[in-house]
């Protein structure tokens, strides 16, 4: 766990202490979920920091459970709701901006969730649903609607979503990798 942590903290400007990295809400807030989910739920730890969660889920806009399967390297960019459900996984050094959501899809041939590949800039305003793929190195434009399966190396953009094949599209995006 103290490694995954590290890999958060050094996103965020390649902080490495996390009395430093504690100031910046995106940290702070992926800190204590990682603290959380590492016990079980009704132990005495569990607790305390499962209601340092609760509480920094109210302050900020996060809605982010505990169980959700999220990679090293996880970045939030700004404070401001972000919903995501407990079913989504997220790969590795993945960055989310705010007024995102990732959920689920309750009907159609997408019902579930989504799986989210590793390096994947989520851009503001985004909406991610269905039980769809999202390939590595992708970069979702913000504003889009994307409820399909997207290739690795992609640029997506709008609504509906376009898909558009590019070299690196997150270089310069995602930085600060461990």
């Amino acid at each position: 766990m103290k490694e995954i942590i590290k890999s958060d903290l050094f996103r965020y400007g390649g902080l490495t202490k996390i009395s430093r990295g504690k100031r910046n809400p995106g940290f702070k807030y992926m800190y204590y979920l990682r603290k959380a989910s590492q016990y079980k739920r009704f132990s005495l730890l569990g607790i305390y920091f499962g209601f340092i969660v609760k509480r920094l889920s109210y302050k900020y806009g996060f809605q982010i459970p505990i169980t959700t399967s999220i990679g090293e390297g996880f970045y939030i960019g700004h404070f401001g709701t972000i919903v995501i459900n407990q079913d989504v996984k997220i790969g590795k050094n993945c960055n989310i901006a705010h007024l995102t959501t990732i959920g689920r899809a309750n009907r159609g041939i997408h019902k579930g969730c989504p799986t989210i590949g590793d390096k994947v800039w989520i851009g503001t305003g985004s909406v991610i649903v269905g039980k769809i793929n999202i390939g590595n190195n992708v970069l979702i434009a913000p504003n889009s609607f994307v409820n399909m399966d997207i290739p690795n190396n992609s640029l997506v953009m709008g609504n509906p979503a376009k898909i558009i094949f590019k070299e690196n599209p997150t270089e310069g995006y995602i930085n600060n990798i461990l």
